[in-house]
């Protein structure tokens, strides 16, 4: 789950619905993802899985390393 695909996706890929929609996963409130994660739950699939990693970044104080790969995906992969 911990791989550089995984963390790219993370600074990549907008939240598809909600309060946030639109905003980039990383940087979603963990207050936020704490409500999945406590009130309801994760959506299925690779989203579910990505924002339970967020959260788990965020609580380790480690979503800053993510933040640097939110550059233009135009640009290729590294």
């Amino acid at each position: 789950m911990l791989d550089k695909a995984n963390l790219v996706k993370l600074a990549r890929t907008p939240m598809p619905f909600g309060k946030y929609q639109g905003r980039m996963l990383i940087d979603l409130p963990e207050e936020y993802l704490l409500w999945f994660a406590n009130k309801t739950q994760f959506p299925e699939g690779e989203l579910g899985d990505l924002m339970q990693l967020c959260l788990a970044l965020k609580i380790e104080g480690l979503d800053s390393l993510v933040k640097p790969l939110k550059r233009d995906a135009t640009l290729g992969d590294d």
